[in-house]
């Protein structure tokens, strides 16, 4: 149950799961916020395939390490790193550490609108 004062909103994690997945999803415009969010957790060797959106997009990895792909360049981020992406340029990730992942992806939108290049 979302809990709200005058000042605040609490949403509970359990309101944002994604149905089989340890990720939560946030779009601010259900919220009244003007923007979006992944909290994902995923295992090694998981992450998701090339997209792009028409805004930036902002990772901060929390725990672990993710290979990036923007375009034809490849970053490893690790645990306290912040990487950004222009919009339209395809984009994506993957956990290539030995554990979990974490890492929170802002979108600069209060609605997800994602383009998948191979769908």
């Amino acid at each position: 149950m979302t809990t709200t004062t005058a000042t605040a909103t609490v949403i509970p994690a359990a309101d944002l799961t994604v149905p089989g997945s340890a990720t939560l999803r946030f779009e601010g415009r259900d919220h009244g916020s003007g923007i979006s969010f992944f909290l994902v957790d995923n295992a090694p060797g998981q992450g998701p395939g090339l997209h792009r959106h028409p805004y930036t997009e902002t990772w901060t990895v929390l725990a672990g390490e993710a290979t990036v792909t923007i375009g034809d360049r490849h970053l490893v981020a690790t645990a306290g790193d912040t990487v950004v992406v222009e919009p339209q340029v395809w984009h994506g990730f993957t956990n290539t550490g030995p554990g979990r992942l974490r890492i929170m992806c802002v979108h600069a939108s209060e609605v997800m609108i994602q383009e998948w290049r191979d769908g």
